[in-house]
């Protein structure tokens, strides 16, 4: 984990939403659209908070874990920052695969929106699966994070020489055999994980949770550029809205998610 915690205390991760704003659109959209009216919320994995900020501004209490102490600072630094820190119980460094601070069935809703990237080892995955099981009130809704294999694939075929050692045919053979993503060049994206998407659902119906949706986070428009999006703001916040009502839809839809880099899980503890 040494090796995570280094990559993200020299990353700009709440900047990359920024950068990547579709995916966090998207993926808020779902979230605020399936929660209980009100509630104690673990955002587990959270990073820099930049959903727990947004979940805190319409009245959730949250709490934050990270596996990265700077992230977790950071965070707390933001809740301050953004008048916010009274909606917050706490923020934690913490593993996604030990999340033993808290008691069973604790928290109304969890999200989980990273640590999985990162988990290679199968007997990893399910552990923090587990706990976010064990920590979720039953009937809870949980939204969890993927990184669609299919995507990565394109991506290594598109910019071989960014992906090492997918940048040769039996580096991908080897990545689509097993999942595993360890860039070649130090201090890259590595110690990643990538789901086949057929494989997401089984996963966590075999750990308790009753499957209700699996969100493409890309949606259709996630390879559209600054000047694309620039075309349809131009023509008005009425045409505009109606775009992005199009967009949301659309993420719903089966055929698209491996298009999608990012996938997002929507399940009810059962």
């Amino acid at each position: 984990m040494d090796d995570i915690i280094a990559y993200y205390n020299a990353f700009d991760e709440w900047g990359r939403l920024d950068r990547e704003p579709l995916e966090y659109k998207v993926n808020l959209h779902h979230i605020v659209n399936r929660l209980p009216e009100r509630g104690r919320i673990l955002d587990n994995g959270a990073g820099p908070g930049k959903y727990a900020m947004a979940l805190a501004k319409l009245g959730y209490r949250m709490t934050v874990t990270d596996l990265t102490p700077r992230l977790v600072e950071f965070a707390r630094q933001k809740a301050q920052e953004l008048a916010l820190a009274p909606q917050f119980d706490g923020f934690y460094p913490a593993d996604a695969r030990d999340l033993s601070r808290f008691p069973d069935a604790h928290f109304d809703a969890s999200l989980m929106l990273g640590p999985l990237y990162h988990l290679q080892e199968e007997a990893d995955r399910e552990r923090a699966v587990s706990e976010l099981f064990r920590v979720t009130k039953p009937g809870g809704r949980v939204f969890v994070a993927f990184m669609s294999r299919t995507r990565f694939l394109a991506t290594s075929l598109m910019f071989p020489e960014a992906w090492k050692p997918n940048h040769t045919a039996a580096g991908i053979s080897g990545f689509l055999e097993t999942g595993a993503f360890n860039h070649a060049d130090p201090g890259r994206f590595t110690g990643a994980y990538y789901f086949d998407t057929d494989a997401i659902k089984p996963f966590m119906e075999a750990h308790g949770f009753h499957t209700e949706k699996l969100i493409g986070s890309g949606s259709i428009a996630g390879a559209l550029g600054p000047e694309q999006w620039a075309y349809w703001r131009q023509r008005g916040d009425e045409e505009y809205d109606a775009i992005m009502q199009l967009v949301m839809k659309e993420s719903e839809n089966p055929y698209i998610l491996g298009h999608s880099s990012h996938l997002l899980y929507i399940g009810r503890k059962a």
